[in-house]
């Protein structure tokens, strides 16, 4: 997920009075509430579309490409509204994937409109919005790049066979990164991290959806089937961890400013962020250990009573074009869903922008690929638990 300048967090407590208390809290996290789930028949409403040129779209904070000299223009927004002459109100506004759940669910366990045409949130959070049915499926006759051009691996996550109602606005990584000049040795795997020579110099990331497959994956586990055997392995694992004081802190975003400083040599982190890192220092490395990651995405979705849902299966084809895929790429530096933008950007007159084609944590190689796996997803039915332990290990 992008990182932002400005993220905010929810706290618990906040989200307990303003949604009254746990059962409310339960309600909205998609356990089990049968009053939250939305039937397929109540998903729609009349579509505005063809009388109506516009869509509303809510998104990331630095997640598009901008114009250098106009940071209030992006390009390739700019370039869909003057080609289909649909007006695209664009919102900044999610900053924190359960800050924004609570923002918008009111509206859709009432049956009501969220006054947005298209999201963009995490595939785990993707995940509870498919199974309380908040999101219409997408008609794949208006998308024709997405059938053609979608990556393959990211084409039958766990909550989305089939990728009906979600697709990948970019994807990204949770490997390790790394200072090799600092450290003076190669990181290969996950256990390396709890080396004597690491001790208080590594940091986990505190969020349970993001962090818990990789450790995992150290283990030797096929994240695409764990088990809650295999969640406990890994927590007893972190606890031993944490005892032996091997774990400087678990961190948000805000882990990158450790490694930049020195204060932490290694550290779970996005493939997004170290690409930016690397700009201002080549001795920080990123690495697919050898046991395998975590491929992720944060996924386009239409809520459901949106009234201009064919605009917005519009937009989201016209980012599966691979010119348009590769501008974007170009800018945001995460891996790219759309493979086909590779070639686009090696044909670049510019040889930064070409050189991008050949950076596997844009366009993973073969030997990469093979290491990536999309984790199955907490289910609601075992989040309270998991994320209970979790929490009391992170000190939450």
């Amino acid at each position: 997920m992008p990182q932002t300048s400005s993220r905010t967090t929810l706290s618990r407590r906040s989200l307990l009075r303003a949604l009254g208390g746990t059962a409310a809290l339960g309600a909205l996290a998609g356990c089990g509430v049968p009053a939250a789930y939305v039937r397929p028949g109540d998903r729609s409403v009349s579509d505005e579309s063809a009388s109506d040129h516009r869509l509303t779209w809510a998104n990331w904070p630095l997640y598009i490409d901008t114009d250098d000299k106009n940071p209030n223009r992006r390009p390739t927004l700019d370039a869909f509204e003057k080609r289909t002459g649909i007006r695209v109100e664009y919102v900044e506004e999610i900053n924190d994937n359960d800050e924004f759940f609570g923002k918008i669910s009111p509206a859709l366990m009432n049956h009501q409109s969220t006054g947005r045409d298209l999201i963009v949130i995490s595939d785990w959070m993707c995940a509870r919005f498919v199974r309380l049915g908040w999101v219409q499926e997408m008609d794949r006759a208006h998308q024709p790049n997405v059938a053609k051009y979608l990556d393959p691996l990211l084409r039958t996550p766990a909550f989305d066979k089939g990728r009906r109602f979600t697709v990948p606005w970019q994807s990204g990584i949770t490997g390790i990164a790394y200072n090799r000049k600092k450290l003076g040795r190669e990181i290969r795997a996950v256990k390396d991290l709890w080396a004597n020579d690491l001790k208080g110099r590594v940091t986990l990331l505190s969020g349970l959806d993001e962090s818990f497959a990789l450790l995992m994956q150290g283990n030797g586990v096929d994240v695409t089937k764990w088990t809650g055997h295999d969640f406990h392995t890994m927590c007893d694992e972190v606890e031993r961890q944490v005892r032996r004081g091997q774990i400087r802190r678990f961190t948000g975003n805000d882990y990158t400013k450790d490694l930049v400083s020195g204060d932490v040599l290694a550290c779970q982190a996005y493939s997004g962020d170290v690409i930016q890192l690397q700009a201002d220092n080549p001795d920080i490395r990123f690495v697919v250990p050898e046991e395998g990651a975590e491929l992720w995405s944060d996924s386009l979705m239409i809520p459901n009573r949106a009234d201009h849902k064919a605009n917005a299966e519009r937009l989201v084809d016209y980012y599966y074009d691979p010119e348009a895929a590769a501008r974007l790429a170009a800018w945001v530096n995460y891996v790219c869903p759309v493979p086909a933008a590779k070639d686009v950007l090696a044909d670049a007159a510019d040889k930064d922008t070409a050189a991008l084609a050949d950076n596997p944590l844009i366009f993973p190689d073969s030997t990469m690929r093979s290491r990536l796996a999309i984790a199955r997803d907490i289910t609601s039915a075992e989040r309270v638990e998991f994320a209970r332990r979790w929490n009391q290990i992170v000190g939450l």
